[in-house]
Parts: structure tokens; sequence; C-alpha cells
């Protein structure tokens, strides 16, 4: 095809840097092409913005990537080259339509047949507290979701704090984001505030903290850190009803806890999910076939189709999927089938391995009534360590290890 323009950039947007590759022909159809690769720092994005002045740019174009195209585009503008933000699915995928429709004539045939089997419904005060839980996860989904609004606007203000800081709410990005918000700018009196391991990234912090924030801007990041602030206090509220309901399930919740990945927090929105009564359930594969983590079971002529888990319990699926990112960083036989599976299966069907097998755990802990113990640790080793030098100082404070010498 015959071109219309014979020079042009693409640039590909992301987080932390941008890829910029310039194709130049010339009047014997010579395509010339140079890429190079900028940080999303102000500064290098002038950069970039400079180096393609150089040459006759007729049009760039980069793809509407969440919110980081804004400060590409922003450079590019001042600098007077024309520019298209486009559509990524109109780029990678044809347009096109999906519907899902539901056959309650096929449901009701089934049920008619006997192929159906009843649900699991909780006890009342299960079920009510279960409310709770639920509730807690979609504040907790909330909170996420400001925080990420409050990135976003940080982005929008050219603030590529998150590019440096792994926590964008741990206390010294906190601290420097109050500081902003209060009408602080200076990258210089702002990187002070930086804590441990992030004093070490200062010539970093202060490039990502060189923006421009408006006042519009500021009074939005106040607005939406003061609605973090509301939903974590929130969050607390409802763990202390969670925690005082946990009393007639006392046993089963502290013998939970003794699992690798689930807190107290945890163990009782567990137990709101699949109750005290495994034998609701039967056996475990019943349970995780259940709560959706279960390979799927799909064959025709002897070859089996598809692995896929079903949808199942989604509230419970997402709570077993953190236990599991969760005990995958402890030194339990967790981490070994994490391990052993990433490698060929992807984080995560391994992650989603990972919850099945502590939802089987579960289920015996709940059924049998005992602490899960791991047969890669060894507890004695650890009750050891933990009481050594308590015992060693209450033995010589009531003489016994000099009389040990002594013989």
């Amino acid at each position: 095809m015959e071109s219309i323009h014979k020079c042009v950039a693409g640039i590909d947007v992301h987080k932390a840097v941008v890829v910029c590759t310039l194709l130049q022909s010339d009047s014997n159809k010579i395509i010339k092409k140079e890429t190079k690769q900028f940080s999303t720092f102000r500064k290098d994005l002038i950069e970039m913005a400079t180096w393609l002045s150089r040459y006759p740019i007729e049009l760039s174009v980069m793809e509407s990537t969440s919110i980081y195209w804004k400060s590409p585009y922003e450079a590019l503008e001042e600098a007077g080259i024309p520019a298209f933000v486009v559509n990524a699915r109109h780029i990678k995928n044809v347009p096109g339509r999906k519907t899902d429709v539901q056959d309650s004539e096929w449901l009701a045939n089934l049920a008619r047949c006997g192929l159906l089997r009843n649900s699991f419904i909780p006890p009342k005060d299960i079920r009510e507290l279960r409310m709770m839980t639920r509730y807690r996860q979609k504040v907790t989904g909330m909170r996420a979701s400001e925080k990420n609004r409050l990135m976003k606007v940080l982005e929008d203000g050219g603030i590529r704090l998150s590019c440096v800081v792994s926590d964008i709410d741990g206390v010294s990005a906190k601290e420097m984001i109050s500081s902003l918000i209060e009408g602080t700018f200076k990258p210089e009196a702002l990187v002070k505030m930086a804590r441990g391991k992030l004093k070490a990234k200062r010539t970093e912090l202060a490039h990502s903290l060189e923006g421009n924030l408006s006042d519009r801007h500021r009074f939005l990041l106040k607005q939406v850190r003061d609605h973090i602030n509301a939903l974590s206090l929130q969050i607390e509220e409802i763990d202390s009803q969670i925690v005082a309901a946990m009393k007639p399930y006392s046993q089963e919740w502290r013998l939970l806890q003794t699992i690798p990945g689930i807190d107290y927090i945890g163990a009782a929105m567990l137990l709101t999910e699949i109750g005290v009564d495994m034998s609701r359930f039967g056996n475990a594969d019943r349970l995780c076939s259940w709560a959706g983590i279960a390979p799927g079971n799909y064959e025709s002529a002897g070859k089996r189709k598809s692995g896929r888990i079903s949808r199942a319990n989604r509230y419970l699926k997402a709570l077993l999927c953190e236990f599991a990112q969760s005990a995958r960083r402890t030194n339990s036989q967790f981490k070994s089938r994490y391990e052993a599976l990433v490698i060929r299966r992807g984080n995560k069907r391994s992650i989603i391995a990972v919850a099945h097998q502590i939802l089987r755990v579960v289920f015996h802990v709940i059924k049998n009534k005992e602490p899960y113990r791991d047969p890669k640790i060894d507890y004695k080793q650890i009750i050891v360590d933990r009481n050594a030098s308590r015992w060693i100082k209450v033995l010589k404070e009531y003489g016994y290890l000099e009389e040990m010498r002594g013989r």
C-alpha cells in the first residue's frame, strides 16, 4: 500500500517506561527506523519530545493505556508534535459482540429429571455473618479502588511516586502525599520524608515528585485520602463485630488459624462461607467442587476436553486465592507445591492449585477438630527456638544450671 505519511512515530506507553519508534522514508522509499526507550518522569518525557522535534514528524500514535497516556501526550503537545490517541481494542482485536442467554426451560427439565443438587445453605447465624463478611470484602475492594484512584490523580498531575515506592499506602508515601495536598511541592523537602530502604532511592524519588499539581488535583487528592481513611475505620469496626461473633465457633476459628496463610479475620470469613459442619459436603472433593477450585471434568470420546474450573462461589474463591498467595511465601508444603507448579503451569494456575490444597486441609482440620501439622516443619524446634532464652533465664534464676555444672 502506498504510504500517506513519510515520517511517523509509534509510542508504546507503560506505567514506568515509554518505547518510541521513529519511521522515516526518503525519496527512494528506503525506510529508516530508530527506537529509543524513555522513563515516564517528566524530564525524560521532555527529552523524548525534544528528540522527536529534530525530525519532520507528521504524526505520532499511542494507545489509550489507562491514565498513563496523558503525560506523554502533554509532552508532545507542548512540543507541537501532532499526536493521536487510539483505542487499543481497535488495534489488536476486531470489534465483535457477545451475549449470555439464560435458558430457564432447560433448567426446569434438569430439575424435573432429578439431575440437579440442592445448594449448601448455612444456618441463619452464619448467613447473617456472611452478609457482614461479604460486605467487608466489598468495602476492602472499594478501599483498593480508592487507592488506585489516588495513584491516578497523582499520575494525572505528573507525580510518578508509584514507580519508585512499592506501597503507595506506606508511611513515607502517605506523608509525602499529605504534604503535596498541603501545598509542599519542592522535591528536596519531600525526599526528606523517606524512611528505611526508600532513603537509597532519593535521586529517583526526587525525579518522580517533579509534577504539576493544580488546586483541583490537590482538592481531589484530599477527598480521596479522607475517603480511604473513612473506609479503613469502617473495616476496623466490621472486624470487631466479626471477631465478637466468633464466640460460638471459637474452636474451629482457632484451628483454622494454624494453617499457613490464614489469619484471624481470614479464618472468620472462611467459616461464614463453608460453616462448621463438614458432613453437609460429605468429603473434601465435593467441598472443592462446590467452591469452584477443583479441576473441571469434561470428557468426550475418551478425550479430556477441558480442565477449566467453574465460577461457583466467587467470594470463597477470592478468599482462598488470598490465602494461597500468603501461604506460598511461608516455609510450608504450600510453598513447595507452588514452586513445583509455577514453572510449568504459570502463576494463576499454580495459585488455584495451592488454594485447592488449602481447602482440602481446611476440610480435615474442621472435621477432625485437630490443628494443622505441616510435614515440612519441625514444631519442637520452633518451640525450643521461641522459648529457649526464657527457659535458660528461669533455670539460672533458680540455680538449676549451677547444680548441673557441679555434677
